[in-house]
């Protein structure tokens, strides 16, 4: 007796605009899905900052994670560095010209997650938004 043929589900296509897209918005959340990123940037949007005082706005990460963070966020030019020479050199951290750019975005984000998400939703390995 032979099997019955079942027909094969069709397979998804792509919205064709989306195809152009998919590269780069896969890269604005790989960016993003990194722990403390845009904290980092919301936190520099408040204006240039020495390390010590990057940490006083963000609570609870660690030194060695906020440096890791500006580490990559300068390389990808979002962070500049400035570095002050002299017996106490400083560096003082801001956000380049190219990150004040994402800021459009990611106010729009969050604008969108104080409407739609609530405090709670945030996953349990994510800090929460500053204020809540």
């Amino acid at each position: 007796m032979p099997v019955p043929q079942h027909p094969q589900p069709a397979r998804r296509t792509e919205h064709p605009q989306s195809t152009d897209a998919s590269p780069a918005i896969t890269r604005a959340f790989a960016l993003l899905s990194r722990r403390w990123n845009g904290l980092i940037l919301m936190a520099l949007a408040k204006g240039p900052a020495d390390f010590a005082q990057i940490r006083e706005r963000l609570p609870g990460i660690s030194n060695r994670m906020l440096a890791q963070r500006l580490q990559e966020l300068t390389v990808i030019d979002l962070v500049a560095q400035d570095v002050r020479p002299g017996p106490s050199s400083r560096t003082r951290y801001a956000l380049s010209p190219h990150g004040k750019t994402f800021l459009i975005p990611l106010a729009v984000l969050f604008l969108w997650a104080e409407d739609h998400l609530p405090a709670s939703s945030s996953p349990p390995d994510q800090p929460a938004a500053p204020g809540h």
